[in-house]
């Protein structure tokens, strides 16, 4: 079967093994965004350490998970976000103000939302944490 997305199945994979209580994950294959992404997460105290393993192909990543993560995915497609509609996807996408995350993909970088209001910048929507 021929992988459509490497991030929603990468997303996926993460989900599943922390309904499951899974103490750590391993995801392959890895890519730029998915390392991003991920660097998001560890930032917000969502996953714990994680490490890419070389192994001469795609890589691999082993993450630690600490049971915050309730659900995390993909938008599909990539919708293009102003910065007057940030807070439209917010309301739609996360189920409280107060926690959780929209990641973008903008021109300074993968960014979180609240990081994308502060620069005063757009971009596209790539995927939600909480």
């Amino acid at each position: 079967m021929v992988r459509m997305s490497v991030l929603a199945d990468c997303l996926k994979t993460i989900t599943n093994a922390e309904k499951r209580g899974k103490r750590q994950v391993l995801i392959r294959p890895s890519s730029k965004v998915i390392v991003k992404f991920l660097q998001k997460m560890q930032e917000n105290g969502y996953i714990g350490e994680f490490t890419i393993v070389d192994d001469h192909r795609a890589n691999k990543i082993v993450i630690e998970l600490n049971g915050r993560l309730n659900k995390c995915g993909v938008i599909s497609p990539r919708f293009d976000v102003q910065i007057g509609e940030i807070e439209n996807w917010v309301v739609n996408l996360l189920p409280s103000r107060q926690f959780g995350h929209i990641i973008l993909s903008t021109t300074f970088g993968i960014m979180t939302h609240e990081e994308a209001k502060k620069r005063k910048t757009g971009g596209k929507i790539i995927g939600f944490f909480y």
